[in-house]
């Protein structure tokens, strides 16, 4: 989503003459767009902000010109004062729903500081410029942005506000134009992206995720749909037919369920129980027998116990991830989950992460491991590391190497997996026989 609400910065900024530069040195602006979601978020930008000053004061001495500094995003919407407080060499500070006034804050940010952290009343996608040209046959497309779910932990309800699904004739004009500049890939995006309910074309009735879905599926050059981030309580029957139903939308599915434990999913407010996700799961395969599961876990949640904990890695056991992003508890400031006693001691939540760990990375292992011999058509999207070798994506997102030309990036191909690691796999064009290193 950042990445999304970074190129849309670029582009808002493009008419005022600004392109990307590859070097802070030699920027005109620099802003840091963040995320306030990890703990330490704060002081890392602090820290980079701490280096950027001495380029631009550097900059500015040596008559190269003014360096605007600017803090956008997550972090900036939580903390701006606190930013201009601590940092005052900072020219702009802005939340992520304002970036569609950088115009406007550019041109009083030769005066004084700009603070613009507030929710306007009208929504950004209609001040946006249209988007740039898609890079590498992949496209991000924002659908839906806040969230009112107010998990105990989560600062997202407070940074990004209340749940906006944009119109669904726009999003279709933007999918349109993206597939028009090359995009073989859309990913739909959102906070809770499956809760979407945007105005329907009639503009009498409303569409969820699943109805959106079939209406992309028919724009022709449109061969991959993906969607992230996903809420188990809003995984609905239209959504699940569409897993079944549209072959353009990928057997791979990110879905958090945070902790296999009812006390503590309780305690996280959380709209599901253990046993909710498991039918969801199941009832997911049922229509889509090869979909893949990523999700997202807390461990050492104040008043988990062993057992809780054991109750997590159960869930893991039964349910089988192939992708995982997993995390100690940490305190976000001003969520209600920071103000609960009974913590999980830093040695606790050590080990369980630990175990946790170990148990997802033998499942990720023994996918990628399992795909050997298979064929996959693959979206080749970068360069690897290696001269001749492309690295793109596979229908499981899973990175796949391997050694082409250089004309196939942008592309999707077909490539036998020949070998499958911890972390990737490694692949061939299918049909030919020199292994990929």
């Amino acid at each position: 989503m950042n990445v999304y609400d970074s190129a849309r910065m670029a582009d808002v900024l493009a008419p005022l003459g600004y392109t990307l530069s590859d070097k802070a040195e030699d920027a005109d602006m620099v802003i840091l767009n963040t995320c306030h979601i990890r703990e330490k978020a704060s002081e890392k930008v602090f820290s980079e902000l701490g280096r950027l000053r001495l380029l631009k004061d550097r900059r500015e001495k040596a008559g190269g010109g003014r360096m605007i500094l600017a803090v956008a995003g997550c972090v900036a919407q939580a903390e701006g004062e606190e930013i201009l407080s601590r940092a005052p060499y900072v020219d702009i500070v802005f939340g992520p729903q304002t970036y569609h006034r950088l115009p406007e804050m550019l041109a009083h940010a030769g005066r004084s500081a700009v603070l613009d952290t507030d929710f306007p009343p009208e929504s950004k996608f209609d001040h946006l410029p249209e988007a740039a040209a898609v890079e590498h046959g992949s496209a991000f497309l924002t659908v839906q942005e806040g969230c009112d779910k107010f998990c105990t932990f989560c600062v997202v309800p407070y940074t990004r506000g209340v749940e906006y699904s944009r119109p669904v004739a726009d999003i279709l004009k933007e999918a349109r134009r993206s597939v028009g500049a090359g995009a073989l890939e859309i990913t739909l995006l959102g906070q809770n992206v499956n809760c979407y309910h945007g105005k329907a074309p009639d503009d009498r009735n409303e569409w969820g995720l699943g109805r959106l879905v079939f209406e992309l599926a028919g724009i022709d050059g449109l061969t991959r749909i993906r969607y992230t981030t996903s809420y188990p309580a809003d995984m609905n029957d239209e959504l699940i037919a569409a897993h079944r139903d549209v072959p353009q939308l990928m057997p791979f599915l990110h879905l958090p369920v945070q902790s296999g434990s009812d006390k503590v999913l309780a305690a996280m407010n959380r709209r599901h129980k253990a046993d909710d996700y498991r039918r969801i799961v199941d009832k997911l395969r049922t229509a889509r027998p090869d979909l893949a599961l990523s999700s997202d876990f807390i461990v050492g949640f104040p008043g988990e116990s062993d057992e809780d904990f054991r109750a997590t890695l159960k869930l893991i056991e039964d349910i089988g991830f192939i992708n995982a992003y997993s995390f100690k508890y940490s305190a976000r400031p001003g969520t209600p989950a920071a103000l609960l006693e009974d913590r999980v001691s830093e040695a606790v939540k050590e080990e369980r992460l630990a175990l946790l760990q170990g148990l997802l990375n033998r499942q990720q292992t023994a996918f990628n491991i399992s795909c050997k011999d298979t064929i996959m058509p693959v979206l080749l999207d970068r360069r690897g590391r290696r001269s001749g070798q492309l690295v793109g994506r596979s229908p499981f997102m899973q990175p796949v190497h391997v050694e082409i030309d250089e004309s196939f990036m942008g592309t999707i191909a077909e490539l036998r997996i020949e070998a499958g690691y911890a972390n990737s796999l490694a692949g061939i064009i299918a049909g030919e026989e020199r292994a990929c290193l």
